[in-house]
């Protein structure tokens, strides 16, 4: 799925199939009718993601925290200094990682890549994840690759009631998205942010889950927190940009 870093709620709603599994009344509708399609034009990308809301320049790190007990997480997002070609496009390569007492439970590589209007694509992922004692690398996907096409993680120029495919590998991967509002104000341990961007995610794989991502110009996610199908969220501590 689109890169989420509320892996442990996630885990959780899986276990507890009978509530998680109800169909949600908060379906996102892409527009495409179940018919999605996309022509990547390499020509069309840029090199860098500077996307104000989501920017990802090579040596960012920002740390996220949440859950509290055994269940605690840390999250540590790094830009690298990486790419990866995919479909003829040169993709960001983002580092991903999750610790649970100091130990990774959770090492994904994303891939990201920027076009000429300012939308930031998700290209794919390889993740690799230990699961009661067992590694797996379930969720991991590739555009281009069987069948699988990117989609849009942050639009250019972000307006309430856009909804858009965020990928599309049927049967594994099939996040969407819906810009649903603008707050006023923020407060999370690494700052107070003014006007701040709110999307709703959701998948028919997991049709009771709702996710909401908060986001700040200039910094990117600041906040994940679920609002269905799950309880907890994580809430940015640090965030150090590049340079």
């Amino acid at each position: 799925m689109a890169r989420s870093l509320l892996t442990a709620a996630l885990i959780a709603c899986v276990l507890v199939v009978s509530s998680c599994r109800q169909q949600s009344d908060v379906a996102i509708d892409p527009g495409d009718s179940g018919d999605y399609r996309v022509t990547v034009d390499p020509g069309s990308f840029v090199s860098t993601v500077d996307n104000p809301w989501l920017p990802l320049l090579p040596g960012s790190r920002w740390v996220y925290e949440g859950g509290s007990g055994a269940g605690r997480s840390r999250i540590d997002v790094l830009v690298t200094q990486d790419t990866r070609q995919i479909m003829g496009v040169d993709a960001t390569v983002v580092r991903v990682t999750e610790t649970r007492d100091g130990t990774i439970v959770e090492d994904t590589f994303d891939w990201y890549a920027q076009d000429r209007d300012g939308n930031v694509w998700y290209m794919g992922e390889d993740t690799s994840a230990t699961r009661g004692g067992a590694t797996t690398t379930a969720g991991s996907w590739e555009a281009g690759v069987d069948g699988a096409l990117p989609g849009i993680v942050m639009k250019a120029d972000p307006q309430v009631g856009q909804a858009y495919r965020q990928e599309y590998y049927p049967g594994h991967a099939e996040d969407m998205a819906e810009v649903v509002r603008f707050d006023d104000s923020l407060t999370v341990p690494f700052d107070s942010l003014a006007r701040v961007l709110v999307t709703r995610e959701w998948t028919p794989l997991e049709p009771g889950v709702v996710e909401e991502k908060l986001y700040a110009r200039g910094v990117g996610l600041v906040r994940e927190q679920h609002v269905q199908g799950g309880s907890g969220g994580v809430d940015l501590v640090t965030y150090e940009p590049a340079g």
